[in-house]
């Protein structure tokens, strides 16, 4: 007997507009031969099924199996319904359904299909700005929900005939892509050199092409800012470039021509692979071949490569011109303020110091950065998350509505709470440069009125100095004042949806802790709502309080002071030489004697920066957290020994500075102590894990703060912890750093908030 049909009402919630996903359902909805419509709303999508009763399951999994691949579905609910039956299958136009929203989507790169198009189609040959229901702009330029056009930065610009009969056409790959538009009535570039305007595409890319390769520098307006580009073959070119964004040592991202370029260069496994050409197209930090090298200013001594491939049709359009394997890319801003988005304001800052400015006629609304991951033990780790990631939440054990969380002060990235989910912003950066903090401020709001959050309660660190701190006390709301160091723990919790106690290794730089000292080497036993601390490194003063994390010789001298008091004068030794030549050292020892500006610090990054210093490998900073980059980057492969260290109450890793002297004194190189601190590193955290286990019967472990950016601390601790059989965790979505902390903010405010 023929099953009677139904009607089904589907809901579908997720990362599910913007991705093609209503023309999906539509093709889907034509194989199972199924009655009814889709539409689009700001709580997701819905679809009304009306469907033979044995053809609805497989409707349903094949929802699932066969989603856009830039989409993500968190739940799809249906119900059967009482409706007649509809004749045929329709798209309908958007509505809110209510104060709930669905999933943004990120920015996604240029489809090879748009690829092919601009080869083929009359009226996109050669367009720089093509896209399509799969891929291009979305997060960069929406301004409210639902997406669509009239919402987003594209509203300006009115389709012509062909573009429109596309948007139309639910059989089309360009149905209802917001941004479609085609060399006759969409956005258009235009090249600012020497006082002239050039709006023909042809010679913009012959004169971009001729300033590049004859040394030059060219500011080009991307998806999600401006950016700074330049020969990366050509030492002159880069040196240019350091000197213009006042950039001294850190190094610079690469955009290869395509992935054989990349080969030549790097080394590629299959992980890291799978991460560039990935729709999202991030920098993926990549080690050297050997073969061929890039200019030495790019890495800057640095063993590894920032490496990225084109995802904009414009960049194969100037790859097609350009006889050259890679370009640095780096994010076009001055010093530490955040990436420009303002055509006026690229020509007045960035038009001094380059030989061009590249712009063109759509505005940028959301501003993000290029995206920065590492694959470490097969796994990649996010470490700056913002273009093709931001702004997809992480789904929540329980409800985040109406919370703000303000993250830290540096690498800073909030976070809004709707409904069961945490919306992460995309980096910020710094909030001590004024333009950041400009820019942190009106994201916030952008966040609120995109995604519909009236805050009730902000949650925040409980340094009173952070400016996120006190954007929190000057809100007028409550207040949630959250640990630093439980907030990296916490954010692991969230982003793998972790109930229950863990045993949480803390490590970073800084962070106050509740007896007003400053943390950062840190052991707990915590779950959402509260954490014990079970030991952490031993305090050492920091002599000279903030000014010690941009020059790790202070802490040198401080781990020298506490091992040899007054008889650090006679210590034959790099760092001790220099202080005393420079007439430092005598101030530093009345500092810590007198305990003068010299704040107790139980700071694993700080333990870096002395022994980065005391080797020579790096005393005086020019980027964050540039000694434990280059102490890792000096590591030998092949030493395995470890260091001595002592553990009473808390870890005494004096003995191991004493053998780090002995070896400095006895001419070891740099490397080999470089290897033998790694591995000790390793050894606390495998003991000390073990011993609270022990203790507390837990075998799960969280890793998390800025320290385990250390690829190969993260690496051996991991295979150690595993090999123990420890259950290990530790961020992959979300950065490790301090761009994660807002969301282990939330996330404990909301816990809280429940209890």
């Amino acid at each position: 007997m023929k099953p009677e049909p139904a009607t089904y009402l589907i809901h579908i919630e997720g990362l599910v507009q913007g991705v093609g996903f209503r023309p999906f359902i539509y093709r889907l909805a034509g194989k199972y031969g199924i009655a009814g419509t889709v539409e689009n709303s700001n709580d997701g999508v819905w679809i009304h099924a009306c469907v033979d009763n044995g053809k609805i399951e497989s409707f349903l999994q094949a929802i699932e199996e066969e989603a856009p691949q830039a989409s993500r579905i968190w739940r799809i609910n249906s119900k059967k319904i009482r409706e007649r039956a509809h004749d045929g299958f329709y798209i309908v136009d958007s509505r809110d359904r209510s104060a709930a929203i669905t999933q943004v989507s990120p920015d996604i790169a240029v489809c090879e299909d748009c690829l092919a198009d601009m080869k083929e189609q009359p009226n996109r040959l050669d367009y720089p700005f093509v896209n399509c229901t799969n891929c291009g702009p979305r997060f960069s330029i929406i301004k409210d929900l639902p997406y669509d056009r009239d919402k987003t930065t594209m509203r300006v610009f009115t389709m012509c005939s062909s573009c429109r009969r596309e948007y139309e056409d639910v059989n089309d790959r360009r149905f209802h892509a917001q941004p479609v538009a085609c060399v006759h009535c969409g956005p258009h570039y235009a090249l600012w050199q020497e006082g002239k305007k050039i709006e023909d595409l042809g010679i913009i890319l012959k004169s971009v092409s001729r300033i590049l390769l004859q040394g030059g520098l060219v500011a080009v307006k991307g998806i999600g800012g401006y950016f700074l580009a330049c020969d990366a073959t050509c030492e002159g070119a880069v040196h240019r470039l350091r000197e213009a964004k006042m950039r001294e040592g850190k190094p610079f991202a690469v955009m290869f021509r395509d992935l054989d370029a990349v080969r030549e260069f790097a080394r590629v496994e299959a992980e890291e692979e799978k991460e560039l050409v990935s729709w999202q197209r991030p920098i993926v930090l990549l080690r050297k071949k050997g073969k061929q090298e890039l200019a030495p200013g790019v890495s800057m001594g640095f063993p590894t490569i920032g490496a990225m491939l084109p995802y904009m049709p414009f960049h194969y359009l100037l790859f097609e011109k350009l006889p050259l394997p890679a370009l640095v890319l780096t994010s076009g801003n001055l010093s530490d303020e955040p990436i420009l988005t303002d055509d006026d304001d690229a020509l007045q800052k960035l038009g001094p110091v380059t030989d061009a400015v590249l712009t063109y006629n759509r505005e940028i609304y959301n501003r993000v950065d290029d995206s920065v991951v590492s694959v470490v033990n097969h796994i990649p780790r996010m470490i700056r998350r913002s273009r093709g990631y931001v702004p997809a939440p992480v789904p929540l054990p329980f409800r985040g509505e109406g919370i703000l969380a303000t993250g830290a002060e540096l690498v800073n990235c909030f976070c809004v709470g709707k409904d069961y989910q945490a919306i992460m912003s995309q980096h910020i950066g710094d909030l001590k440069n004024y333009e950041t903090w400009r820019f942190y401020s009106e994201a916030i709001d952008r966040f609120k009125r995109l995604f519909r959050v009236e805050p009730e309660l902000v949650a925040c660190d409980l340094h009173p100095d952070y400016l996120s701190t006190q954007f929190a006390m000057e809100s007028k709301l409550p207040v949630v004042q959250v640990q630093h160091h439980h907030a990296h723990i916490a954010a692991v919790m969230a982003e793998h949806a972790l109930e229950g106690a863990f045993i949480g290794v803390s490590f970073d730089g800084t962070g106050l802790g509740d007896d007003g000292n400053i943390w950062g080497g840190e052991f707990m036993v915590c779950d959402y709502s509260a954490y014990k601390r079970m030991t952490h490194l031993s305090y050492i003063p920091m002599p000279g309080g903030d000014k010690a994390a941009l020059q790790p010789w202070r802490m040198a001298l401080a781990y020298l002071y506490m091992l040899y008091g007054d008889k650090i004068k006679d210590l034959n030794l790099p760092v001790v030489e220099k202080a005393k030549k420079e007439n430092k050292l005598s101030p530093v020892m009345q500092m810590i004697n007198r305990k003068i500006n010299t704040p107790l610090t139980s700071s694993m990054g700080r333990l870096f920066d002395a022994v980065a210093a005391l080797t020579g490998i790096c005393t005086e900073t020019g980027f964050h957290a540039e000694a434990p980059m280059r102490l890792e980057a000096a590591a030998s492969s092949v030493e395995k020994g470890k260091y001595p260290w002592d553990y009473d109450e808390t870890i005494n890793v004096l003995p191991m500075v004493q053998a780090i002297v002995k070896d400095v004194t006895d001419g070891i190189s740099p490397d080999i102590i470089s290897a033998k601190f790694h591995h000790s590193i390793a050894d606390i955290i495998i003991r000390i894990t073990k011993e609270i286990s022990k203790k507390t019967g837990i075998d799960r472990v969280i890793l998390s703060g800025g320290t385990f950016q250390n690829r190969i601390l993260l690496e051996e601790a991991e295979v150690l912890l595993h090999d123990q059989g420890f259950h290990v965790y530790h961020p992959e979505e979300f950065p490790v750093n301090d761009g994660g902390i807002a969301l282990g903010q939330l996330a404990v405010a909301a816990a809280g908030r429940k209890g």
